[in-house]
């Protein structure tokens, strides 16, 4: 072996989970050669698995997305809500800014740019139960816009989250999944059982990821050919993927607080500036009136809509929609779970849940008035005619808006940087959270890691665009999200029984490992000996590790 090879090769094993990293590759690298073999049979594969999966699993996403959302409520009003996630000691490790910047873009990142124009229209178009083109059609349009990106999503994201802060920071055990489902499944987390839980997560979050990518690019492709006339094309797509991949890499590399944080608060300015140029220059007075009277029918049918089937109806509606949304926000909760806690050591639970389903939440649903309640004002009230054009090519959604308003070019040229900047901190993000899970829960994985994850993101991101496009990424959303939808619902098990002993047992005893959490000096010193060498999988619950010292 070359000498210069040796030191890349040790750091991409050094302080590895071996089994979590061998089989969480080695799925990535299947799917890889499953679409490249033959791109054509991939599609109808993709297609014939989307559809079994959204017939007769479309429940399991009902369920549990609902359920979800249920016990982020019961635990922002228990209390529980006094627990601070980390010492009771213990100050938040980021400013509210800074947090909730890096919540944000991890959260919502492209998706909300690539959707918050088109899927009103769509729904304008297309509703599922008022008469298209009508204001009842439009009212309802952005109810079930606001119900697909609202407290269901942000729920799911919080839960897990919280899970991993929790067991991480308050319980010293690996920052990793497996840690939640503890008070179930006890020390058989540090064996195949974990080792299943682990891989399954590392596999949603990158499926999760790389459909985010897909759309990314594919809008992003839009932008620049609405702006310079560059061609709309796979080619051009998987170019574009290969130079954002490797800003991510340099992003990641660089670390939480000298890469990811700086450049998600530069994201979050972009976007801000943007929404409020669309607000200036749009229907102002419309805009704020619609957000009320929408955010209120939202709340008024938020139960109806949770628990809406859609059985009596010959209609691939939820199937289409909804569906597809629970498991995106399913397998995407891995990666922002696991990012959001990283970032929240010190807040309380109620802190950190007002934080993000209550206010990140509210920034969500203001965004989608604005973007979604100018498409519908200037549809139903301008006569632009830009509906049908956008339900026919969602990619252009954004930009058929934009091209209305005054200033459209200046506008369109934010929008795509904009969108460089959310590509960017979703891909960085995502790639470093893989990397904490391979590496058994180490908050600092080695670099050579997150290089190696950061290419893999974009190389599947190219791959499912080429096996056929959007459809290819909304399969491996819905494939990767189902499994991870059973482990949801054991971790709000495993977290609300270790809570329940916590204040049956006192805030410091940690009562399913029967040991106090270790000071900060004890932390420390653990930390130091088990980066000189000693994986962090290998540590024993309780015994700290990285996951329970310093700072992120």
């Amino acid at each position: 072996m070359e000498p210069t090879a040796r030191p890349l090769l040790f750091g991409l094993f050094r302080r590895t989970s071996p089994p979590v990293f061998a089989a969480s590759a080695l799925v990535m690298f299947g799917l890889v050669v499953f679409v490249l073999r033959d791109p054509a049979r991939a599609e109808t594969v993709f297609a014939q698995v989307q559809l079994f999966i959204g017939v007769h699993f479309g429940w399991v996403y009902r369920f549990t997305v609902t359920a979800v959302l249920a016990f982020a409520i019961l635990l922002l009003v228990s209390r529980h809500g006094r627990i601070r996630l980390g010492r009771p000691d213990e100050k938040p490790s980021f400013s509210f800014t800074a947090w909730f910047a890096m919540m944000f873009s991890a959260g919502m990142g492209i998706g909300l740019l690539f959707w918050s124009v088109s899927e009103p229209l769509t729904h304008f178009l297309e509703p599922p139960f008022a008469d298209a083109r009508t204001r009842a059609a439009a009212a309802e349009a952005m109810r079930y816009t606001f119900f697909h990106w609202g407290f269901h999503a942000w729920s799911v994201y919080a839960v897990v989250g919280l899970a991993l802060a929790y067991f991480g920071f308050r319980r010293g055990l690996p920052l990793t999944i497996r840690s939640a489902l503890f008070p179930l499944l006890g020390r058989r987390v540090f064996s195949w059982p974990g080792h299943v839980i682990d891989v399954v997560a590392v596999c949603a979050t990158m499926f999760g990821v790389a459909t985010s990518l897909g759309l990314g690019v594919i809008q992003l492709n839009a932008g620049l050919a609405y702006l310079t006339g560059f061609p709309v094309a796979v080619g051009v797509q998987i170019a574009i993927i290969a130079v954002i991949t490797s800003l991510a890499t340099i992003s990641v590399v660089r670390g939480l607080d000298r890469g990811i944080r700086m450049l998600s608060q530069l994201n979050l300015a972009i976007a801000g500036a943007l929404l409020v140029a669309v607000l200036l220059l749009g229907p102002t007075i419309f805009l704020f009136d619609f957000f009320g009277q929408t955010l209120g029918q939202y709340l008024q049918h938020i139960v109806g809509m949770s628990l809406w089937a859609d059985v009596l109806r010959d209609s691939d509606w939820q199937r289409q929609w909804t569906t597809f949304y629970w498991a995106w926000w399913i397998s995407w909760s891995p990666f922002v779970g696991m990012f959001v806690a990283r970032v929240s050591r010190g807040r309380t639970i109620r802190q950190f849940l007002l934080g993000t389903v209550g206010a990140a939440s509210g920034a969500t649903l203001f965004w989608l008035s604005i973007f979604g309640g100018t498409g519908i004002w200037l549809e139903m009230v301008q006569d632009a005619g830009i509906a049908a054009d956008a339900a026919a090519d969602v990619s252009r959604g954004l930009f058929l808006m934009l091209e209305q308003l005054p200033l459209s070019t200046l506008l369109a040229t934010v929008a795509t940087l904009s969108l460089v900047t959310f590509f960017v901190t979703s891909s960085d993000s995502g790639s470093f959270v893989i990397d904490i899970i391979t590496a058994g829960g180490d908050p600092d994985p080695p670099k050579a890691q997150r290089v190696f994850w950061s290419i893999m993101e974009g190389t599947i991101a190219a791959t499912l665009l080429l096996g056929g496009g959007l459809e290819a990424l909304q399969t491996a959303t819905i494939v990767s999200g189902l499994p991870f939808a059973i482990i949801l619902l054991l971790l709000c098990a495993g977290l609300w029984r270790s809570l329940q002993r916590e204040a049956e047992q006192g805030a410091l005893a940690d009562p399913d490992v029967g040991e106090p959490l270790p000071s900060k000096a004890e932390a420390r010193e653990r930390e130091r000996k088990a980066q000189s060498g000693r994986p962090a999988n290998e540590l024993e619950p309780g015994a700290g590790g990285p996951a329970a010292g310093g700072n992120p």
